[in-house]
């Protein structure tokens, strides 16, 4: 029998599963779509552009119709390394795996080693695979690295702060945002991350080459993939991780400055997903607003998740549901004033008692 699985909050490395459409999964799909090409034609258009505007803009994207892939690039600009300072390997033993479950994992490794994604390794490091029972029925290969986690050393890379993107975007009249093709599979692990990448099965050793999803902490150390795509162009153009945004005033600049992005993104070796692109919009989704023809506010479906909250009984509840709540805390004012009965009960080491239930409702629109 396996070691029996207990959800954590703690995060892990490397995840590789079955997709499945439920909400904001954290955990990357490593199988499905990445064979199949994305056409051209399944970029979605703004019903604001003229029949003209639709046709230039689509045949300014077509020299770059290489670019738009469900397949991951590589870019040769950056690589993903992990610093673990003197710290000695770490070797775990793998977890006993029997029955169907020993078949599971033996599909799971077979199918990674045939996407690339992983080789064997002679690597003095190890962790454990965790094989996470889905709702379905169905399992979810995961490594547990908060070993390796918690020797990593951060580096002081910069993070963009998310209000000053939305910041730029609001006042503009045509938008368009690209989605990079499972981002950080495209940054290549160097050789010594490689080795530290290391999970160790029944069936042997194996190393990823690419980071399969963002990694703990990675705004410390691991370079966003969507940062070659602005370098030089910020002043017309966004990025946040994976997720980029052009943003103009005129319909000439916004194609002119569309190609410049796509110029970048293909000197990087870098592929967008065609089907999470929008082109020349009024408004979009980004970074859970929606932002264009001045306005900014916070996404619809986002404030529902907040208004529906479950009322918190614990502290960690609290906290939870304060960080959800803080994310949209421009728009709501006084916020401070508001959720302080909840901070000073959620505070660690506090002996205040829970008296903050109103103040989580104002909170929630509720």
């Amino acid at each position: 029998m396996m070691k029996p699985y207990y959800a954590r909050g703690n995060v892990v490395l490397a995840v590789c599963g079955q997709w499945e459409e439920q909400g904001d999964d954290p955990l990357v799909d490593l199988f499905p779509g990445t064979r199949a090409g994305s056409p051209l034609e399944t970029i979605p258009l703004s019903d604001q552009l003229t029949p003209a505007q639709q046709a230039e803009v689509r045949g300014a994207l077509h020299p770059y119709r290489q670019l738009f892939s469900n397949q991951p690039g590589h870019t040769n600009l950056t690589v993903h390394r992990v610093q673990t300072g003197s710290h000695p390997p770490i070797r775990c033993s793998p977890f006993r795996v029997t029955g169907k479950t020993a078949q599971d994992l033996e599909r799971e490794v077979r199918d990674m080693l045939a996407l690339g994604v992983i080789q064997p390794s002679a690597s003095p490091w190890a962790s454990p695979v965790v094989l996470v029972p889905k709702k379905d029925g169905s399992i979810r290969f995961c490594v547990d690295y908060r070993k390796l986690n918690a020797i990593t050393v951060s580096d002081a890379y910069p993070m963009p702060r998310p209000d000053e993107l939305l910041g730029k975007l609001g006042g503009a009249r045509y938008l368009t945002t690209m989605d990079l093709t499972k981002g950080y599979w495209q940054v290549p692990l160097d050789a010594d991350a490689r080795l530290k990448s290391a999970f160790i099965t029944p069936l042997g050793l194996y190393e990823f080459l690419t980071p399969a999803v963002q990694p703990q902490g990675s705004a410390g150390h691991l370079p966003a993939p969507s940062g070659p795509a602005t370098e030089g162009v910020e002043s017309f153009a966004v990025a946040y991780i994976d997720d980029i945004c052009v943003f103009s005033q005129t319909w000439e600049d916004h194609v002119s400055q569309v190609r410049q992005v796509l110029d970048q993104l293909q000197g990087a070796g870098l592929t967008v997903k065609a089907e999470k692109c929008k082109v020349g919009m009024a408004e979009v989704s980004y970074l859970g607003h929606r932002v264009g023809s001045g306005r900014l506010k916070p996404e619809p479906a986002k404030v529902e998740v907040i208004r529906d909250w479950p009322t918190p009984h614990t502290k960690k509840q609290v906290q939870a549901f304060i960080g959800m709540a803080g994310y949209y805390r421009r728009f709501v004012p006084h916020f401070s004033a508001i959720a302080t009965p909840s901070l000073s009960y959620a505070r660690r080491g506090s002996q205040t008692r829970w008296s903050g239930l109103s103040s989580a409702r104002r909170l929630s629109g509720s």
